[in-house]
């Protein structure tokens, strides 16, 4: 019965540490020599320790106004130029599909990041349709008879 039993096995690794033949290192066991890192329970320092002495994010001043933009998650926006609308024929509809097959935008950009701004002039009839336009575009493509929807 005994001997019917299938022997387990755990596939885990050699434990190191415990002494010559368990076939890794035994009395250093991988962690080379002495020190702080060779010693059970060791974790590294946290971020931006120095030792004890003055972290460096503690040592520079506190300016009015600073801010951290620089770190801040940018989100990303296409902006157009209604002159870019001028590779459209007169009575085209403009959309999201439209300019990504024009390779106005790129093919990952979503409708809330397009924005069409007044900047340059529109020599066509267009109509744009659920895209966001600033009150000048609007003005101008209203004007050459198209429409914002």
């Amino acid at each position: 019965m005994l001997d019917s039993l299938k022997k387990h096995t755990s596939g885990k690794s050699k434990r190191v540490g415990r002494g010559y033949g368990s076939g890794k290192g035994g009395h250093t066991a991988g962690r080379g020599q002495k020190g702080q890192k060779s010693r059970a329970g060791y974790k590294p320092a946290r971020k931006g320790f120095e030792g004890g002495s003055m972290p460096l994010s503690r040592r520079l001043p506190k300016l009015k106004g600073f801010t951290r933009g620089y770190f801040k998650a940018r989100s990303n926006r296409y902006e157009l130029s209604l002159s870019d609308l001028n590779s459209f024929k007169s009575g085209d509809t403009v959309s999201l599909e439209t300019l990504q097959e024009l390779n106005l935008v790129p093919a990952k950009a979503t409708a809330a990041e397009v924005k069409i701004l007044g900047n340059g002039s529109l020599d066509k009839k267009i109509s744009v349709q659920d895209l966001a336009v600033s009150e000048s575009a609007k003005k101008q493509i209203e004007d050459k008879g198209g429409s914002v929807s």
